[in-house]
């Protein structure tokens, strides 16, 4: 807090002072004489305006401050306002300097005049009030979306969310402190905010009567969405007359209102909508009366939600959960889920930037055309504009990424009539090895969308095509010179050197 009398108690005035400044103490002092002399005259009441030259008009202008008269300094230097403040604490002692924030960059600079001395402790005491109400305001202007997360953590209030492992990673790091080193710290110190937290995806795989109902299909927020809410996802109506589920009802300002939209899925508000009608939908479908439930107190009472409440996947393809309740960690059992594939790091391409009409299964189906079905074990969104292609061999993630390049070279008919020409018919597709996603996710530099990260970090087509004809001319090039050697020892040399290569790639 600025205290509006340090300025002045600070001050001191120097042994060895210019010409300047003695000539300019005196001029002060002689301006505040005649401003106060004034204040103090009877036959001057109305002293305001009464400033005398332009000059004085512009520097010295008399207002009333906290009920006293005072005058406004304006157009001096920072050494000038220094030189005031010694005059005032040398030859007024019915004068007083304050420094005035009115919660903007500009402070204003006064010289109030008092009473007596009481007069002036009063006056400091308010001053240094006001300043700190401006102080306590900019802060908690500055708070932000923390008053948000102070609410929800006094309430103790039951937290939904989606997969949300990671959404409260982030909520930790950003509004309570740094990630603690171990987790048995982090579920601690997490549990002391939010004492009860649902994940509605581990719901939808722990539930039979959900299992049931979700019949075997992704259990993603937006397919959940979609078949735990038709009447919402597909209606243009907001507030649902559908007899058998929760009616859903929702306000939105008039500023956003032709913005809602209910196809803006990866937007957070629009997700926590989507996550909140999962929720009361799930509920209503397990026989939890939700209209009478719907406070926290009585849901976090219900036998059938604590058997969930409180567990979080920490991997979704392994199927880890964390219990938070107890900091344990065990390893969902695939009969109430799909089994996936194990992940081969060397066996993932990577491809994006493809067209918006290629979904996943479209993009699995073209590949499996030219390396058969058996061949492609799975492929994976990233996000809309990237997918995880995984091959059953690690050889065929070099071969495709040939393929690529040759079809993108040669404009014959059998290219054109290739199944992979609708995947690579657009120049914006790229491909690479699983190193090309890690090398892009260590970036830091961070965008929405897959592609866009590619492009910052400046991974495309054109740079990966030149380091492939690179490394393609070195390779010749040690070729031809064991043929011309005809040495055994260089040939071995190359394969060494072939083999170490290909061994820090694949590490």
């Amino acid at each position: 807090m600025l205290d509006a009398s340090s300025n002045v108690t600070n001050v001191m005035d120097k042994k060895r002072v210019g010409i300047p400044d003695v000539l300019f103490k005196e001029r002060m002092k002689n301006r505040l004489h005649e401003w106060r002399d004034r204040l103090l005259s009877e036959r001057n009441m109305e002293f305001q305006g009464q400033e005398g030259s332009n000059d004085h008009k512009r520097q010295f202008q008399t207002i009333f401050f906290k009920m006293r008269p005072a005058l406004t300094l304006s157009d001096f230097t920072s050494h000038q306002i220094k030189l005031i403040q010694l005059v005032i604490k040398k030859h007024f002692e019915d004068l007083c300097f304050v420094v005035v924030n009115d919660g903007n960059a500009d402070l204003q600079q006064l010289v109030v005049f008092v009473d007596s001395r009481d007069d002036k402790e009063l006056l400091m005491q308010e001053v240094n009030r006001d300043q700190k109400e401006v102080n306590e305001m900019k802060i908690q202007s500055a708070i932000g979306f923390r008053h948000v997360i102070d609410l929800l953590s006094s309430e103790k209030k039951l937290i939904v969310g989606h997969n949300c492992f990671l959404d409260m990673l982030h909520i930790h790091r950003k509004f309570i402190g740094s990630l603690p080193s171990t987790t048995e710290e982090f579920v601690s110190s997490l549990g002391k905010h939010f004492p009860y937290i649902m994940d509605t995806k581990i719901l939808l795989n722990g539930n039979n009567i959900l299992i049931r109902r979700m019949n075997k299909s992704n259990t993603s927020l937006s397919s959940a969405f979609g078949l735990l809410c038709p009447h919402i996802a597909f209606s243009s109506q907001r507030v649902s007359a559908w007899n058998s589920g929760v009616q859903v009802e929702v306000q939105v300002d008039d500023l956003r209102s032709s913005k809602w939209n209910s196809g803006d899925t990866h937007e957070a508000g629009y997700d926590a909508f989507m996550t909140g009608c999962v929720f009361a939908q799930a509920c209503d479908l397990m026989g939890i009366d939700f209209v009478d439930r719907s406070t926290s107190e009585n849901l976090l009472g219900n036998e059938i939600l604590q058997k969930h409440i409180n567990r979080l996947y920490l991997s979704w393809a392994r199927g880890d959960i964390i219990d938070l309740s107890t900091g344990n960690q065990v390893t969902e059992s695939f009969t109430t889920r799909k089994h996936r594939a194990k992940v081969s790091f060397q066996n993932i391409v990577l491809i994006w930037g493809f067209p918006t009409n290629l979904t996943a299964r479209k993009i699995k189906a073209c590949i499996s055309k030219a390396f058969g079905q058996t061949n492609v074990s799975s492929v994976n969104h990233l996000d809309e504009s990237a997918v995880f292609v995984q091959f059953t061999k690690p050889e065929m993630v070099s071969e495709f990424l040939d393929l690529k390049e040759k079809l993108e070279k040669r404009d014959d008919p059998l290219s054109v009539l290739h199944p992979l020409t609708e995947l690579f018919d657009v120049r914006t597709t790229h491909a690479a090895g699983y190193e090309a996603y890690k090398k892009i996710c260590s970036s830091p530099m961070s965008k929405h969308l897959f592609s866009d990260q590619a492009e910052a970090v400046g991974i495309n087509r054109k740079t990966t095509s030149i380091k492939s004809e690179e490394k393609r001319s070195r390779m010749h090039q040690a070729v031809e010179t064991t043929e011309i050697q005809g040495t055994e020892v260089e040939a071995n040399d190359l394969s060494n050197t072939n083999y170490h290569s290909l061994r820090s790639s694949s590490m």
